[in-house]
Formats: C-alpha cells, structure tokens, sequence
C-alpha cells in the first residue's frame, strides 16, 4: 500500500514550521501527506530524492546530516524538527555511528540554534534485552540489543542533556512494530498501528511545554509490555488493539535468543553468548 493511500486519522491543526530529516523513508512518507493535512509548512530532507509528490506547503531538499553543515539549507523560522533521518536497524557501528549518533548531534545543535523542539524518533530497542516476561517503564534501565539500540539510547540522553543545559524540548517515540499490521505473536505486544503513528507524532508536535519526554511508540494492544510513560502528558491516546488480529497469529520465526528477549531478532544478531539461559 503507498503511504498516500493509507487511512489517516483527522488531526486538530495547530500549525508549525516544520523539519522533517527521513523524509523519504517508509514512516516519512506516511508523515509527509497527514502533517500537510494538519496544516503544518513543511520542510522535507534526506539523502534520497523523495519519491512522491510533494503537498502544497512542503519543499524538500537533499542533505547529509553527517556534515555540520548540512541543514545550512532549511529556513531560518523553523519551529520544529521531526528527526526521522539515519540507519533504521541494526549495522555496522562505523555506519551507525556516522548517521544515528554525528547526525542526530548535529540535528540538536541545529535545535538549539533555531530554538525549536525535536520529535525524536527512537526505539523499542533501547530496552531490547529485557526478558518478555518483565513489563517495563520508562523509569527501566537502558538495556540496548545491538549498535542500534545504543544509538537511540544516546539520542535520548542527548535530548536529556539539552533540555538541562539548552532549554531545548524533545520528545522521544520509542517506536516499536509500526506496520500496517500485526503478523506474528511479538507485535501483539509491540505492534504501533500507521493511524496512531500518526496520532503520535501530531501529538508530540502540538503538545503544550513538553520539556523532556520519553512516550512508548505503540498501539493500545491488550498484550502491551509497556506503561508509565510521558504519553498522557503530551496528549498521545492509541485507539488501535493488536488483539483485533489475534485469532489469525500463531507463530513467531526466530531462534531461541530472539525468542526470548523483547527486542526479538535484534537480540540475535551477532549474538555469541554460550551461557545463555532464558530469564
């Protein structure tokens, strides 16, 4: 399905001047058309051309966030940058050194700059080593499963660090599994629906003085791992339920590692444990 065509929930607008790195990924392409919609002016980047075509009140620009200088580009009225722009899972950590960590700093010096807020889009696999039997909170340590994980775990104490010493407001989605919708036993719990996707990024763009918030990037699925975010103060409320398509799942791929721990295949990627017991 192209991201122009998904069903998109009806968003109160509340307009802001937008920055949206990513944009010609998966999940940007979905944000492009329902942040239009809201009303918002966009600004759209990344290091591929974007492939759709472009709303009324978006422009776009090609950029490497590796470079210092490479949002030198962008207006100078920005009220917000929408960080959706790097390595999505897990590599090698030169390359996610490169783009997750150079590239997201840069973004944030870029903030602090322009005075504008950043909705960060961070992971489930922050936490990814903790058993499925442990349900979690953002108080919970950082447990990363892999250089990905660690990427998004410093993004969000750089975001902590910058609120602190900056005043610069971030918000971040610890997306989990936003597909279009659940096919195996883990995205019962993990499953972020494309409506409350979008429900969630609207949210963290129009939420009143957020300062520094961590929010789970997920549906309201009966089977969910985890709870006590920053979701009810900036406003998130998921309408979606994976258990919708429970009758249907049975299974889930994987070996005994990625089987275990709720970052699933991440955790056994690399994995080279030979005293590994399930929690």
């Amino acid at each position: 399905m192209e991201p122009s065509a998904i069903m998109r929930p009806a968003l109160v607008s509340h307009q802001r001047k937008v920055l949206l790195t990513g944009a010609s990924g998966n999940l940007g392409r979905i944000l492009v058309p329902a942040l239009a919609e809201a009303g918002h002016h966009l600004t759209l980047t990344d290091r591929a051309p974007f492939p759709d075509p472009l709303p009324r009140n978006a422009a776009f620009f090609q950029a490497d966030l590796t470079e210092q200088h490479g949002l030198c580009e962008c207006p100078p009225d920005v009220t917000d940058i929408v960080h959706f722009g790097g390595i999505n899972t897990e590599g090698p950590p030169e390359a996610i050194h490169a783009a997750n960590i150079v590239g997201t700093l840069n973004v944030f010096e870029f903030a602090r700059a322009r005075r504008a807020r950043v909705t960060f889009a961070s992971s489930n696999h922050t936490i990814g080593f903790y058993p499925r039997s442990r349900p979690l909170t953002v108080a919970d340590a950082y447990r990363p499963d892999g250089y990905y994980g660690l990427s998004k775990a410093y993004a969000e104490l750089l975001g902590r660090l910058f609120y602190d010493k900056h005043g610069v407001e971030s918000v971040h989605l610890r997306i989990a599994s936003c597909v279009p919708e659940p096919t195996d036993l883990r995205h019962l719990s993990t499953w972020l629906s494309y409506p409350d996707f979008v429900r969630l990024v609207a949210a963290a763009l129009t939420a009143d003085a957020p300062g520094f918030a961590i929010v789970w990037g997920v549906s309201r699925n009966t089977r969910r791992w985890w709870s006590e975010d920053d979701a009810e103060r900036i406003g998130y409320r998921p309408q979606d339920d994976a258990e919708n398509f429970a009758s249907r799942i049975h299974s889930e791929s994987g070996n005994a590692v990625s089987l275990a721990f709720q970052g699933g295949s991440h955790c056994a990627m690399g994995f080279s444990r030979t005293d590994f017991e399930q929690e």
